[in-house]
C-alpha cells in the first residue's frame, strides 16, 4: 500500500510539473522583432595653435588624411540604416578659417565634402550632416575609407588673439542607427 501511494504521488507530481511548465511557444516573434539600436562614437579630434596658423601664412594650415575604415567595415556597412555626423569647430584665434572635411572611398575619390566657415573668435560652431532617409545617401557613409581635413587661413599671418591659448579645434562624432537582424 505504501508503494502504491508513493507511485501515485510521484505520477501526480510529475504530471502537475509537466502541465504547469507547458506554454504554447510563439516562434514567429523573431519576425516581429525590431532591434535598431543607436551607436555613437568620436571620429576625429584635431587642433592647431595660432602660432602654427601664422607660420603657414596664406597656405593651408592643415591638410591631413586619416584612415577611417570603421564605416566601410562589413559589420557596420551591412547594418547601418541612417545617422548623423556632427562637426564642431572652435576658433579662438584672431583669424577667420575655412575647414574642409572630405569623405573618401578606398581609391581616394571624394564622396562628400563639407565646408565650415569659422570666423575669428567663434567658439563651438556646430554642423550636423544627416545621412540616410532624412539626408544624403547612406552609401556615402558605407563607402568611406578615409577622411581628409584641410584648414585654410582667410586672415593675416601676424595678428595674435588676446586669449591665453588661441587655437583652432575640429571635433567630430557620429551617431548611427543599425539594424541587428
Amino acid at each position: 500500500m505504501k508503494s502504491s501511494i508513493k507511485l501515485l504521488l510521484t505520477v501526480l507530481t510529475g504530471f502537475s510539473v509537466f502541465v504547469s511548465c507547458i506554454e504554447e511557444q510563439d516562434f514567429d516573434q523573431y519576425d516581429e522583432l525590431q532591434a535598431n539600436p543607436e551607436v555613437e562614437a568620436s571620429i576625429l579630434y584635431i587642433e592647431a595653435p595660432e602660432s602654427f596658423v601664422n607660420a603657414a601664412g596664406n597656405a593651408d594650415v592643415i591638410t591631413r588624411n586619416f584612415d577611417f575604415n570603421a564605416f566601410s567595415a562589413d559589420l557596420f556597412a551591412e547594418r547601418v540604416l541612417d545617422g548623423t555626423v556632427t562637426y564642431i569647430v572652435q576658433n579662438t584665434t584672431s583669424k577667420p578659417v575655412d575647414v574642409f572635411v572630405e569623405l573618401l572611398d578606398v581609391n581616394g575619390n571624394v564622396l562628400d565634402t563639407e565646408r565650415i566657415e569659422s570666423e575669428a573668435g567663434m567658439v563651438n560652431q556646430q554642423v550636423d550632416i544627416a545621412y540616410g532617409s532624412a539626408g544624403k545617401s547612406i552609401n556615402i557613409i558605407k563607402n568611406t575609407s578615409s577622411i581628409r581635413v584641410t584648414a585654410r587661413n582667410r586672415g593675416d599671418s601676424t595678428s595674435v588673439a588676446d586669449n591665453p591659448d588661441p587655437k583652432i579645434i575640429l571635433k567630430s562624432s557620429g551617431k548611427f542607427r543599425l539594424e541587428l537582424k
